[in-house]
């Protein structure tokens, strides 16, 4: 479609409701991208937990773990996660220096007095006082560790002191004068053991409170500066829904009372925000990112579920759900100044917000919006002809909530419009809006060498409660109820009460051909695996199976949601897709009381060929955009020193055809690496137009492709289809069938489950020794040294400890031998699966060196997953190929 207009430009038809507002001016500048927003707290698990293609597609910068060796939570330990921390963009990671004690709040809530004396070359201690307060041993050797032992010491930022509002200090009158007294203390003794390693002065940040202190904060500032001891970054914490409109006030105040103190800016992290209904959900983030990027800070989503999947902001041990795509579309703001944005009201809770980027060095204008149910009007200005000319192309994205173990796609171009005209650096574009809880992405470049089009695969969705419902029940699910301490839905409904044999909720839809169809069901599984049968048109066509969902309380047993992907056959026309609470109408099935919240249906006929363009890759070392003749909107890639990233997604785990389009003025090299391991490297021995295309092997979730070029490509586009046929080359093995060894057993489930256990049965006892292991013995198509991908279907629910509203969850850790070798050809860290019967896959990259060694999974120092099943499957199947193209 190209539309040329002079003002205004209306993508789709407005809803009945009159449109909002949002003025971006791209002409105003208000500084340089910070992009500090999406921190978290215990977002890191252990190594691989997330996964490294989560945590660098999300961009994080900034993160607060516990110590080395603290007690507060079974994972996060800071020197296990740090390098997968540093890898891409992490550039500061703060301590919790209290999280050495086991106990929430910190030592019963009671400041800790002398009642130790600790060995500070083991860290052991025996009770009795030695005349030194034990929380200064204690942080003496905290940062010892850190200091000795940690790869990046000087990238650390030590927080001594978490919420001392509500913790160890909290009546000020009485404790202010400790509180200071303490706070030197510490602030000296972690410099000192600095000092003595030749290291750089240590980062410190405080003080910490749990909410903005204006009191507190102006005792503190003022005595820090006597005694020369402020801190490098000033912490507090925005928790609750009114912060959405005061924290701009708590920010200005803050400023106001620097210069009244006299003191220079410092630097700010808050490093806990938001609530439980905000995690995952993209029209919420934006609201805070809006805020904290406005101000320029940094901050951290706040610890309210357990440590490893950015706060409810990632799905399963790989996959992105809504918020994860919020997290990453922000992130790929990274070399861009932002502008000035003027929503219809600046401090409102749940309204429209967002935020405005300008790369000028590549010509690409960015809009984050989201909060509102109403279609939005935007306005934008200062679209300057000097860097887009006279015609824009515009390609609108949409990512909608998917519940926080619930995979989403790749956002999906629901508008595009292929040469607006552009009139005084202005253009008017109206956008409908699915849900306010839906974020948007709008993407402004000159007029490109590529069509400019809506996404061609069909897909459509349908909320729950808008289905026709037998023996179920919708439920509001209010945002702002119990202050914000709930999981929300999309819509704002969902269903329930979803227990009886006649339980069902009937879809009539209307397919456009005869093909596959992939059918998603989000809800809420609570605590265990359940099932729904999936009747097409009156028949019986498949089982649902669902995996467990968190079930810790009664706010999180119906509302933290997952999501569930079968496929089926569909004829062109209209059907009635029924999701029912029972097979034979008599008999519920196993944990069939499951809240439904959305339905999705996506013709995947074809393979869902998914394509990303040049124009939302991520450029390092000089890459970029191109706008010559030709390859307007190309990414110019030349030089080893040069890359383009790219977030792939796959919906379920097998081999795609990753296909990568590009130009070449002569010969020339294209190298993939995926994961980071190399892909077979391509030589083309001339000039032209070319497609290669690569068969491999990706993992449910979300896959890091990172684009080279020795010689110089200018890359048009990257597209990932599904290829099924490339499945042959995988093996799968149920593990109950593979030889085990030492105490592994296998283990049968109860037929009354709903476990998704394959065979209804899995293996256990493996791991804590070596000789307790599955062996793989070496079979066609994985019987060469290289690169495979071992698949592992797998439960974890080990929890430890106690804390008063987190599940302590371990990371449970699986090595990869070959035959009797020590040296593990690839281990991964196992996230939490909320059920010993409820199975999940996480993919281990492994690289073998022989032909004949079996394949032993265990542990030799802790216990592994059980597990279900094992596929092994080639990185790479067949030769690349390479054609011309036009």
């Amino acid at each position: 479609m190209t539309v040329l207009v002079a003002a205004t430009l209306t993508v789709a038809p407005s809803a009945a409701a009159e449109p909002e507002g949002l003025a971006v001016d791209f002409g105003a500048t208000t500084g340089a991208f910070r992009g500090g927003a999406t921190g978290t707290l215990y977002g890191f698990g252990d190594e691989g937990a997330p996964t490294q293609a989560l945590i660098n597609g999300a961009h994080i910068t900034n993160s607060s773990q516990k110590p080395p060796f603290g007690t507060q939570h079974p994972s996060g330990d800071i020197l296990k996660i740090e390098d997968g921390f540093f890898a891409k963009h992490g550039e500061e990671l703060a301590i919790y220096i209290q999280d050495h004690y086991p106990d929430w709040p910190y030592h019963r809530g009671v400041r800790v007095g002398d009642v130790r004396t600790y060995d500070q070359t083991t860290g052991e201690y025996v009770e009795e006082p030695n005349g030194v307060w034990d929380y200064l041993e204690v942080v003496e050797l905290m940062v010892e560790v850190v200091a000795t032992q940690s790869d990046h010491p000087e990238e650390y930022l030590f927080i001594p002191f978490n919420e001392p509002d509500g913790i160890w200090y909290q009546n000020w009158p009485t404790m202010r004068d400790t509180f200071l007294t303490d706070w030197k203390a510490v602030h000296d003794k972690i410099q000192e053991v600095y000092a003595r390693h030749g290291l750089a002065p240590a980062r410190i940040g405080g003080p910490g409170d749990a909410r903005w202190q204006p009191e507190r904060s102006r005792d503190f500032l003022t005595f820090a500066k006597q005694h020369d001891v402020l801190p490098d970054v000033f912490i507090w914490h925005e928790l609750g829904i009114n912060n959405l409109s005061t924290y701009r006030t708590h920010f200005a105040d803050y400023r106001a009372l620097e210069q009244e103190v006299g003191v220079s800016p410092i630097h700010v992290n808050i490093t806990e925000y938001g609530m439980l209904r905000d995690m995952g959900v993209p029209g919420q983030l934006i609201q805070w990112f809006s805020m904290f990027e406005d101000t320029k800070v940094d901050s951290q989503t706040a610890y309210w579920n357990y440590a490893g999947n950015f706060s409810d902001n990632s799905a399963r041990p790989n996959g992105a759900n809504g918020g994860w795509w919020m997290f990453k579309w922000y992130g790929d703001l990274a070399g861009s100044q932002t502008v000035k944005v003027t929503p219809p009201e600046l401090n409102a809770v749940d309204s429209l917000q967002g935020i405005g980027a300008i790369d000028a060095a590549n010509r690409r204008a960015t809009v984050l919006y989201g909060g509102t149910d109403s279609d939005v009007q935007l306005d934008l200005r200062g679209l300057s002809h000097a860097v887009f000319g006279n015609t824009v192309d515009v390609e609108v994205r949409e990512v909608t909530v998917t519940g926080a173990e619930g995979l989403a796609g790749t956002p999906r171009v629901v508008h595009a419009v292929d040469g607006a005209r552009v009139t005084e650096g202005k253009l008017n574009l109206t956008v409908p809006t699915y849900d306010r809880y839906a974020a948007y992405q709008v993407v402004v470049t000159p007029a490109q060498d590529r069509a400019i089009t809506a996404d061609p695969v069909w897909s459509t969705s349908v909320e729950a409660e808008d289905t026709a419902l037998t023996a179920a029940r919708t439920y509001f699910q209010d945002p702002q109820a119990g202050g914000g301490w709930k999981f929300l839905a999309s819509g704002s409904h969902d269903v329930g009460s979803f227990n009886q044999p006649t339980s069902k909720a009937d879809w009539t839809v209307t397919v456009p051909r005869t093909g596959t169809y992939r059918f998603q069901v989000i809800g809420a599984t609570p605590g265990s695996a359940g099932r729904h049968a999936l009747f097409v048109d009156g028949a019986h066509r498949t089982t649902i199976q669902y995996t467990a969902d968190l079930a810790l309380n009664a706010t999180s047993r119906w509302q933290y949601r997952g999501s569930t992907e079968v496929s089926v056959q569909l004829t062109a026309g209209t059907h009635v897709l029924s999701v029912r609470a029972s097979q034979n109408g008599s008999q519920v099935l196993p944990n069939s009381d499951i809240t439904l919240d959305k339905f999705v249906l996506t013709d995947i006929t074809d393979g869902e060929p998914t394509t990303y363009p040049a124009s939302t890759l991520r450029f390092y070392g000089g890459a970029g955009l191109s706008w010559d003749s030709g390859t307007r909107g190309f990414g110019g890639i030349a030089g080893s020193g040069q890359r383009a990233d790219a977030y792939l997604t796959a919906m379920e785990t097998g081999y795609y055809d990753v296909a990568v389009e590009y130009q070449t003025t002569g010969a020339s090299d294209l190298r993939l690496s995926l994961g980071g391991r190399a892909l077979p490297a391509v030589q083309v021995p001339n000039g032209g137009h070319r497609r290669t295309t690569v068969r491999a092997h990706l993992t449910e979730g979300i896959n890091e492709l990172e684009l080279r070029s020795n010689r110089g490509v200018r890359v048009k586009s990257v597209t990932v289809t599904r290829a099924p046929a490339g499945d042959a080359a995988a093996s799968t093995f149920e593990a109950e069938d593979l030889p085990l060894g030492g105490d592994a057993a296998v283990v049968s489930v109860d037929a009354a489950s709903g476990s998704n256990a394959s065979g209804g049965k899995y293996v256990g006892w493996v791991g804590m020794g070596s000789d307790n292991h599955i062996a793989i013995p070496r079979g066609d198509g994985f019987d060469a040294p290289g690169d495979y991908d071992l698949v592992v279907h797998y439960a974890n629910a080990e929890t430890a400890g106690r804390h008063d509203y987190n599940p302590q969850v371990v990371d449970r850790q699986a090595v990869v031998t070959e035959g009797a070798q020590a040296t593990p050809v690839g281990s991964a860290f196992f996230r939490y699966t909320y059920s010993w019967t409820s199975f999940w896959q996480r993919t281990v990259p492994i690289t073998l060196t022989t032909s004949t060694g079996d394949l032993r999974i265990g542990n030799p120092s802790a216990w592994a997953p059980d597990i279900d099943k094992v596929t092994i499957a080639p990185l790479v199947v067949g030769t690349p190929t390479t054609v011309r193209v036009g």
